[in-house]
């Protein structure tokens, strides 16, 4: 993809969140979107998620990931355990099965 188009993509969430600091939707794809160029402005995206919306279960996997990233594992072993057991209180068996298994990966060191 283009330096272009990922900025347009940046731009227009950027946009969306400042028509609704609440979009869960464009304030994860914010985060995904900065992730590997700006890792303390994408945390704070995760971490607000985490803390206002801990029902979007999509923020989990992608928070712990990022937290493993960032040689962060304590506070992802977390975000993992937490996520597992939201999912699994809301019946999504198989995103409660990824962050279960993203947990054993952690604990065993891959």
């Amino acid at each position: 993809m283009s330096p272009e188009a990922e900025k347009t993509r940046r731009e227009f969430l950027e946009e969306a969140l400042r028509e609704d600091p609440d979009n869960t939707f464009a304030r994860y794809g914010l985060a995904m979107e900065i992730a590997k160029t700006e890792p303390a402005a994408a945390w704070i995206h995760f971490e607000y998620l985490l803390l206002h919306h801990p029902e979007y279960t999509a923020t989990y996997y992608q928070a712990g990931m990022f937290l493993i990233s960032q040689g962060r594992p304590d506070e992802a072993r977390k975000v993992l355990a937490a996520g597992a057991e939201v999912t699994g209180r809301q019946g999504k068996q198989h995103a409660q099965h990824e962050l279960q298994a993203a947990l054993e990966a952690l604990d065993s060191g891959l």
